[in-house]
């Protein structure tokens, strides 16, 4: 009886406290929902200027370019690449394996702040149902003081819980959006990561082609010499 006394003293409190709550909640939603579109605005960025850069190399056939443009590139995608070139002489098979370990690696980074986002979206409408039911406790306790004006304290005191609710669930859908959106640019990231990881594992493998065609002379006697030597065109986007 002694520990049902007790809860009642606290529920007593009422949902002031829980409407802080929610409003910290906010507060932490709108900062990792702000922190993730900067990061993602900056990446496509710096990733769209990276495909150029490699594709500009890539026609050229020279690798020591591939290498500079990685190099002065901040993004997700260059860091990876970098690091899974470093296994190039393996060839192709060892690079997409290095690229494949690299996103596992980067993976965390993604995903910063979408736990948060999640975690806020899906229990502030319990936050904020809470807070109701203690509103709702503290209103009903008017009852019990014999005042004649007791029964629109009850009404006024309900009318204020409800609005815990209401916060909780106004903070629960900005949550809910920015996480399922991180979500949507996180898997575009990797993806972009995967496009200039096969285009890049192409290279390697035109490559290792080449240099077998020059280390046998019967292969590449058999080749037309102008298909033989010639260097590759510069590749075109579509509409240019």
């Amino acid at each position: 009886m002694n520990v049902v006394d007790e809860l009642i003293k606290i529920a007593l409190l009422g949902a002031t406290w829980v409407l802080y709550l929610l409003f910290a909640l906010s507060v932490l939603s709108i900062a990792a929902m702000v922190e993730r579109w900067l990061f993602f605005r900056k990446n496509r960025a710096g990733g769209e200027a990276l495909r150029r850069d490699l594709l500009q190399a890539i026609a050229s056939r020279d690798g020591a370019q591939i290498d500079a443009a990685l190099a002065a590139s901040k993004t997700v995608e260059a860091e990876v690449l970098r690091q899974a070139l470093l296994f190039r002489d393996g060839g192709s098979a060892a690079f997409l394996d290095a690229v494949e370990s690299g996103l596992a690696a980067e993976r965390a980074g993604l995903d910063r702040g979408t736990v948060l986002l999640g975690t806020i979206g899906n229990n502030a409408p319990f936050v904020g149902l809470f807070g109701t039911v203690l509103g709702i406790i503290e209103a009903f306790s008017y009852l019990g003081t014999g005042d004649q004006a007791a029964m629109g304290n009850v009404m006024s005191g309900i009318s204020e819980a409800l609005v815990a609710t209401a916060v909780g669930i106004f903070v629960a859908i900005p949550a809910v959006i920015g996480f399922n959106v991180a979500q949507k640019k996180a898997g575009e990231l990797e993806n972009s990561v995967l496009s200039l990881a096969r285009l890049l594992s192409a290279w390697i493998k035109l490559e290792e082609a080449h240099e077998a065609d020059h280390a046998d002379p019967d292969n590449l006697a058999r080749l037309p010499d102008r298909a033989a030597r010639r260097p590759l065109e510069p590749i075109r986007s579509g509409g240019t």
